[in-house]
């Protein structure tokens, strides 16, 4: 039976655990998986222009011994040349697996339930999975532990915000979101994380304190402050934000061997100064290698089970 990734409450916190422990086994010995999607191949249906998705997806792919087909708006516009569902199935004939990188959230959706091949959401307005649980390894990594550790998200309640949610209170990772006024991460995913907080043990909170967010945390996380398709309301939004900028003062609240994450492209000078992005306690870059670490081992724990 066919399983997909469309967000993190799609696996269990033990699944979401087995999947960090394949990614370092095939970090640690890639050429043992050399051969392993041989004869596979992935289709990319990027509706968005992407630097480290597209990349790491093509060249995971390729290092697992499998094809990658890209297809980007100008070959698929989902729902305007043909029927979501008409490409779905089409594709589904061609294709072992597929990769969206989507507008709306929805089109995600509606993909997965038309293929009869696994689904993965490689971004949507609403979700970013395999950013989080790319995420999630990194912090592993740098601290070989996640749960009772502290994450202070302090930015807009985006995609990438509410998949952190999920995924941080899932393994019982305590998260702290600081976000202006009305760019509060989605109330129904925040509702969904408080219980999984409250099964793993883990603190959550939504405020508009970015001080208090920072306290004593141990990974301090943002976000671009405008996102691609939002450039109308910047002069909005670097206002609204101004006061939520990741520095040396905020930092200092922090505990003394915090790491820095932000899940790029970063503007410096807006969301993060330089001497933070730049500085010993940044991982940033560490986060953009393992997206292709992690999402390899989804493409082989997904493809195994289809």
């Amino acid at each position: 039976m066919k399983r997909d990734l469309i967000n993190l409450q799609d696996f269990s916190s033990d699944e979401i655990a087995e999947l960090l422990e394949l990614t370092q086994k095939m970090k640690n010995n890639p050429s043992a998986y050399n051969q392993a999607l041989k004869g596979k191949t992935v289709g990319l249906i990027f509706q968005k222009p992407s630097n480290r998705t597209r990349v790491s997806f093509e060249v995971g792919v390729w290092e697992l011994g499998g094809y990658c087909v890209y297809l980007g708006p100008e070959e698929i516009n989902l729902g305007v040349r043909e029927s979501t569902s008409d490409v779905s199935k089409t594709l589904s004939r061609y294709l072992d697996a597929i990769v969206a990188r989507t507008h709306r959230h929805q089109d995600i959706i509606d993909l997965a339930k038309s293929a009869t091949i696994p689904v993965i959401n490689g971004l949507s307005d609403l979700f970013h999975p395999c950013q989080a649980l790319a995420d999630l390894f990194s912090i592993k990594e740098k601290f070989q532990e996640l749960k009772g550790l502290t994450l202070a998200y302090i930015g807009d309640g985006n995609n990438v915000c509410l998949s952190l949610l999920l995924g941080c209170s899932k393994m019982g990772i305590n998260i702290h979101v600081a976000t202006p006024k009305g760019y509060e991460p989605q109330n129904d995913v925040v509702e969904a994380a408080a219980g999984y907080a409250e099964e793993s043990g883990s603190i959550l909170s939504v405020s508009h304190n970015a001080q208090k967010a920072a306290q004593n945390s141990n990974i301090i996380y943002t976000d671009t402050w405008v996102s691609m398709g939002q450039e109308a309301e910047s002069k909005q939004r670097l206002h609204d934000f101004k006061n939520y900028q990741i520095n040396n003062e905020l930092v200092r609240l922090a505990n003394p061997d915090f790491i820095f994450m932000h899940c790029l492209p970063a503007h410096r000078g807006q969301e993060v100064t330089e001497e933070v992005i730049d500085g010993g306690h940044s991982i940033v870059f560490d986060q953009a290698e393992n997206r292709l670490h992690i999402q390899k081992a989804i493409l082989l724990e997904l493809l195994k089970s289809s």
